[in-house]
């Protein structure tokens, strides 16, 4: 097994794939989740990097956080133990790349929606990762491109996201949480 990742490490292009955080209902991947994962997969297969990221916490009342759920799902489909990292307190695309931060190193691909990856890539550089992005392709509402092109809007102008612990004054409830 070992031999297989020092093999994989060699190849790879980057050293991370990571998998933003999204719904999991009661263990099992929400569609948005699944589509993230099985692209993570691909890829991992294909051996564009030896190891797999997962993010995401757990929403009020979920016995199993994202990062959890999207871990057990990889590895029920082949993905060694040894490959994945599971992160399980973020909250937001923030936290989910903050959380990471000290635990990753080298060349990170985020794989996340299509709407959502240019804020993503955003925050991993504000964050100071060298991330690049794949898109997971999909048909995407009209709403959820306006949504990020309005988060994008409010980091451009410099308005940094803030860890959820810490207030955001004068800013809605949804948008502080999505940042």
């Amino acid at each position: 097994m070992w031999v297989l990742l020092l093999l994989a490490l060699a190849q790879a292009q980057y050293d991370w794939i990571v998998v933003l955080g999204a719904a999991q209902y009661g263990g099992r991947p929400s569609p948005a989740l699944e589509r993230r994962l099985l692209t993570a997969l691909e890829l991992y297969r294909k051996g564009v990097a030896p190891r797999i990221a997962v993010t995401g916490g757990k929403a009020p009342g979920d016995r199993l956080s994202e990062g959890e759920v999207g871990c057990r799902y990889l590895r029920a489909r082949g993905v060694p133990e040894e490959a994945l990292l599971c992160e399980g307190k973020s909250q937001n695309t923030f936290e989910n790349l903050l959380f990471l931060k000290g635990r990753v190193r080298g060349r990170l691909l985020l794989v996340t929606d299509a709407p959502h990856l240019p804020r993503a890539l955003f925050l991993a550089r504000l964050l100071g990762l060298k991330a690049q992005g794949h898109p997971v392709p999909g048909r995407y509402p009209l709403g959820y491109w306006a949504r990020e092109a309005l988060y994008r809007l409010w980091l451009y102008l410099g308005l940094k996201p803030l860890p959820r612990s810490i207030a955001f004054p004068g800013i809605p409830g949804t948008l502080a949480r999505a940042l």
